[in-house]
């Protein structure tokens, strides 16, 4: 049976005060919760969270990472430096990367393909827009961004990497996609890779992100293909984000 992952995004939040106090609350409330719990965080507090989280249940890691090994690429973090932090996972294609900077499919695909290489585990992101959903295409662009990394990187690399799924407009926009719609694309990316390899398929970790909440969690996360969840702006708060740890 698969285990939840449930990984706190923070985004450009957080100052090395208000961390400290976040990541001692997460600490404290470990104690009943089952999942597996990461942060992903800023790059200059990856020394702050390798100290406090060292010996812990929790793992932690990146939100990017370039797609070069080294070189002149002024202000880009490799995969091997995010290795100097012991960070176990990154993460790569998120919609705001996608849809703010510009990143390809194929720019995904290189990124997802460095941090393997370096022996992370990469989460993948994917999703659509509201007008994608709205004009039907939604599993035709989930697909389109899975098969750029299945052509990089083949669908045994799926082995060591989590996909999240993340509706685009149900990000900080308050909005959920309901149970049964999120159910309908996890189970749609699960028989996309099943058709490929029912091993890879039946034991690969897929994450819902989407203003998942303390409240809506458990309703989610009882759908039989979504492992959790990749939490955004709840992961601010210690008492939120282990409500929703707990009901993974």
């Amino acid at each position: 049976m698969r285990r939840k992952l449930i990984a706190g995004n923070w985004k450009m939040h957080g100052n090395l005060v208000d961390n400290e106090a976040l990541l001692h609350g997460i600490l404290a409330g470990m104690g009943d919760v089952k999942a597996g719990v990461a942060v992903s965080v800023p790059f200059p507090y990856l020394a702050q969270v390798k100290a406090k989280l060292a010996g812990s249940r929790i793992a932690w890691g990146a939100q990017n990472v370039s797609q070069h090994a080294k070189g002149a690429y002024t202000g880009e973090i490799s995969a091997a430096m995010l290795n100097d932090f012991e960070c176990k996972y990154v993460i790569v294609g998120h919609s705001e990367r996608r849809a703010v900077y510009g990143e390809s499919d194929q720019l995904v695909a290189e990124k997802y393909a460095a941090a393997q290489t370096a022996g992370l585990v990469p989460i993948l992101c994917v999703g659509e827009t509201l007008e994608e959903r709205e004009s039907g295409v939604t599993e035709a662009v989930v697909a389109r961004q899975i098969d750029a990394v299945l052509a990089k990187s083949g669908v045994i690399s799926l082995a060591n990497a989590v996909i999240a799924y993340e509706p685009v407009w149900a990000i900080g926009t308050g909005r959920t996609a309901s149970p049964e719609q999120a159910q309908a694309v996890h189970a749609f990316i699960r028989g996309k890779i099943r058709g490929l390899d029912a091993d890879v398929a039946n034991n690969l970790v897929i994450q819902y992100g989407g203003s998942v909440k303390g409240a809506n969690a458990a309703e989610l996360f009882v759908q039989p293909d979504i492992d959790g969840g990749l939490i955004g702006g709840a992961s601010l708060s210690a008492e939120e984000f282990l409500a929703i740890c707990r009901a993974g």
